[in-house]
């Protein structure tokens, strides 16, 4: 096997296992933890955290570590989440969603620098065209990847499926679900009461347990990549340290990167609602908490599909059209949710949303990683700390208002959001595309650079 695509497997795997754990805990959290707003709290807190660590630590981590340790210390903080999750309270819960938010920007964009380097190296010695194997290599990441929110979610449902929490539910209850629902984030009902707490330790301890083999994985079988990236673009000397701890802020002079603010605002948004929301005012309320797994399985199903899907398409029909996909999606399924009346009877079509919200969110997560690697190819430790920090946010403003706010209103804000990423991403394209119309005589220093820049993805 190729030394660079079983690179991407050992960390693709990682990710696997460590997700398998989180992502089936962040999909609990708001169902499981209710009590006081406790879970929105939790995951609002997380994101803070990872929003201020996206402002300082990942190009000052990657810089001092390497892409190959930040990630493995980054794990452990994830780890360390799901230890908190054994004794849950205030106390416990809060501390390590901080810890695990501040290795969570670090861990994506360390990850992020070593596929795109990965790719950008093994194409030089392949004689390819460096974007189409990064768009190869993140396809295969998020493949394997958007995997483990199947397997999260299976073992949480298989797990708490042993003993139903829920005897029918009350029609008045049904009134109060989907789109009208606007008490939910402060009052427990008999559909959303927790499982038995031996069944929370025996999941919790699958999750850690699946954590720490993801760190041992990293740790034992990722090759380090720092020195021969330093060799390949034939650095001299490393920034100093304030340089490389600005170099996040300095790289927002960069007119595109303004622009493209919203596209990962916009991501944390959606996720933020179908993790905190959709799962809570849609599934528990009419469902049950034990629906939870199976619903988000799906999610996670077509993610993964579409993300290896959009990969290989993305060399034939150029980014554009699959952004295009991605927001007319989203904006159906918005209005759709506005608009339906969550019912038990009608259970193929919470697995419909679900879905569908996968397939569009496969657009946002594999081809934003790409063209901020692509756009930004010399600043990437930079830009992708920049595009988890607006990330961060997206998912600190969501979780913030999701106990006061009606989801009718959330959707509506979805909505307005998604319009206006949409517009900027629409600038961001039409300035690449005016650069396509330059003289080449402009850019005959560096044509390697201008073909990159102009790539469709």
């Amino acid at each position: 096997m190729d030394r660079s695509l079983r690179n991407v497997l050992v960390v693709s795997l990682g990710f696997l296992l460590l997700f398998t754990a989180y992502g089936g805990l962040q999909s609990l959290q708001s169902s499981l933890y209710s009590e006081e707003g406790l879970g929105v709290t939790v995951l609002s807190t997380l994101y803070g955290a990872m929003l201020l660590s996206s402002m300082f630590l990942p190009p000052l981590l990657i810089r001092m570590l390497g892409c190959k340790w930040t990630i493995v210390v980054a794990m452990s903080c994830y780890v360390a989440f799901s230890l908190g999750n054994f004794y849950a309270s205030w106390y416990t819960l809060i501390p390590t969603s901080i810890l695990l938010g501040l290795g969570a920007a670090p861990l994506w964009s360390a990850h992020c620098t070593y596929l795109t380097i990965m790719g950008n190296t093994h194409a030089k010695k392949a004689g390819k065209i460096g974007r189409d194997v990064v768009n190869q290599y993140f396809g295969i990441f998020f493949l394997i990847f958007q995997s483990s929110g199947v397997w999260g979610n299976l073992i949480s449902s298989l797990v708490f499926g042993q003993t139903p929490t829920q005897g029918a539910i009350p029609a008045e209850q049904l009134l109060s679900c989907g789109a009208s629902d606007c008490l939910m984030a402060t009052a427990p009902t008999n559909s959303t009461q927790r499982p038995s707490q031996e069944l929370i330790y025996t999941l919790l301890g699958i999750y850690t347990g699946s954590g720490v083999l993801a760190v041992l994985l990293t740790a034992l079988f990722l090759e380090p990549i720092r020195d021969s990236q330093q060799a390949s673009e034939g650095e001299k000397k490393l920034p100093s340290f304030w340089s490389t701890l600005l170099s996040t802020f300095k790289l927002f002079r960069d007119k595109r990167l303004r622009l493209l603010v919203l596209l990962p605002m916009y991501s944390g948004f959606e996720q933020a609602f179908l993790a905190g929301d959709y799962t809570r005012s849609y599934t528990t309320c009419a469902l049950g908490i034990h629906f939870v797994g199976y619903v988000m399985i799906c999610f996670s199903a077509t993610n993964s599909l579409c993300s290896e899907l959009y990969g290989k398409l993305a060399r034939y029909t150029g980014r554009i059209a699959l952004y295009t996909l991605g927001a007319l999606t989203h904006l159906s399924c918005i209005i759709a949710l506005l608009l339906w009346k969550p019912d038990p009877d009608q259970l193929a079509v919470f697995f419909v949303f679900s879905g569908l919200w996968g397939v569009a969110d496969a657009v946002w997560q594999t081809q934003n990683n790409v063209l901020y690697g692509v756009l930004f190819e010399k600043n990437k430790e930079a830009a992708f700390a920049n595009y988890r920090l607006w990330e961060a946010l997206g998912f600190v403003i969501a979780f913030g208002y999701s106990t006061f706010l009606c989801v009718s209103v959330k959707l509506y804000i979805l909505l307005g959001v998604l319009g206006l990423t949409m517009v900027g991403y629409g600038v961001v394209e039409y300035l690449e595309s005016k650069s396509l119309a330059r003289p080449p005589a402009v850019h005959v220093t560096k044509p390697a650079e201008g073909a990159e820049a102009q790539t469709k993805m």
